[in-house]
């Protein structure tokens, strides 16, 4: 199974009947609470002149009306290679960064 197809189900699992985003092309109307996750960076390490292995980085944003959402501690509960990367309120909705390798 691809990697981001069993990244997703992680988060489906973590997140459980709220909506999830893969790149929502502008314009798609969110329900909220919802999660979008989008490719971040690829950490590759080389050696003998060859890609030896890699990480991918996914950066999953939680947005949520309520400021005390249980989400983003769901979150650190269930990912082991995760880093808090900022909060920010827009539109009434408070919105958690994390930057995720899997």
């Amino acid at each position: 199974m691809d990697r981001r197809l069993k990244f997703r189900d992680e988060l489906e699992e973590v997140m459980g009947s709220c909506k999830l985003y893969f790149q929502p092309p502008n314009g798609t109307k969110l329900t909220y609470p919802c999660a979008i996750y989008k490719l971040q960076n690829i950490d590759i390490n080389n050696a003998d002149d060859r890609v030896y292995k890699y990480m991918k980085s996914y950066q999953v944003t939680i947005i949520d009306a309520n400021p005390d959402s249980e989400y983003p501690d769901k979150m650190l509960e269930q990912f082991r290679h995760i880093r808090f990367d900022r909060f920010f309120t827009s539109d009434n909705l408070n919105h958690y960064v994390f930057n995720i390798y899997y």
